[in-house]
This record gives structure tokens, sequence and C-alpha cells, in this order.
């Protein structure tokens, strides 16, 4: 059963890396774009969160002790929830259409979207995404895997809290009303 999860885990990364770079292509003119040294702030704790969710396996020891079980319940739920992950960040993805970048920016007439997914969180992308990382950490068990989710984590809160301020210079009033009705990742939580 670990190496059919495996394998459906690894076909929901694949999936989600091929849609992106090919989405990425059909966005509009930035008009604002953070700084290299802002974007460092976030990027940083990503590639190393990567690292360790996707090479942990192969660091010494403590990283790759295991230390979550693998009953099969378990891996049929993380298989489901990255699929649903990559899911959430696919619907997110085409309701935000060419209003998408990478990182932090404002785009030629930019718009507050606040229908589909983004009626539930104000990040249902970086909300796909943290369900596909847990999967993964699940479903390898290992202790860098757990590291590399936290550190995930704390990229995408930077992020989007850049992304809010952003948000909430050009939308005032539309996007504090927002922000008060729908939480920022987790639905009705956080």
């Amino acid at each position: 059963m670990n190496s059919l999860a495996n394998d459906i885990i690894n076909s929901c990364w694949g999936l989600f890396i091929v849609v992106w770079l090919l989405a990425a292509m059909f966005t509009k003119r930035a008009v604002y774009r953070e700084s290299r040294t802002q974007r460092l702030r976030y990027m940083i704790p990503i590639l190393i969160g990567c690292y360790l969710l996707f090479r942990g396996s192969r660091l010494p020891h403590p990283f790759n002790v295991r230390i979550v079980p693998h009953p099969e319940g378990v891996l049929v739920l993380c298989s489901i929830l990255c699929i649903c992950g990559v899911g959430l960040c696919f619907w997110a993805r085409a309701v935000l259409g060419r209003n998408w970048s990478g990182t932090v920016t404002l785009k030629e007439n930019h718009e507050l979207i606040v229908n589909g997914p983004y009626r539930l969180v104000r990040h249902p992308i970086y909300t796909g995404l943290l369900a596909m990382i847990f999967a993964t950490m699940t479903q390898q068990g290992r202790l860098a895997g757990i590291m590399g989710f936290i550190l995930i984590f704390v990229s995408l809160w930077i992020k989007s809290s850049s992304e809010e301020e952003l948000m909430r210079k050009q939308f005032p009033d539309q996007y504090a009303a927002y922000r008060k009705r729908v939480k920022r990742i987790i639905p009705f939580l956080l």
C-alpha cells in the first residue's frame, strides 16, 4: 500500500508542477513586484523545507528516522488528501485566472477575487499546497518531513502576510470586509 500511496502522491506533485508551469505563461503584466530581498524572506525557508520534505530520507540520523506509523488507512487518507489538495490548487488557480503570480505582485487591472474557493479561505492555493505537503510528510513519516512541513508553513504564512498587505493597500474597504468574513488558510479556524 505504501508503494501505491507513494505513486499517487508523486503523480499529484508531477501534475501540479506541469500545470503550474504551463499556466504561468498566461498571466497579466505586473505593475508592482516585490524586490528580490523581500522574496528571500519566504524563499529560503520554503527551499530548505522542500529539501527536507523530498530528500529527508537521504539525510543522516536523526533526520531520516521514521516517526509516523504507516497503517493502511493512514496511507489511503494521505492519497485522498493529496488528490484533494492538488484539486483545490487547480480550482483556485482557475478562479484566480490571469491575476496569479508566483511572487507578491500587483497585476495590471488587478481584481479582488472572492468567489469559488476564495469564499472558503483567502489563500486556497496555499491551503491546497499544505494539504499536499501534509499528505507527503505523513506518507513518508520521517522527522525531516515534519521539519520541512513546518518551514514551508512558516514560509507561506510570511508570503501570505505580504500579499495581504498589498491587497489592503489596493482594495482598502473591500479587503477589510473580506478579511473579517473569511479565514486565511484553514476554513473557519486560521
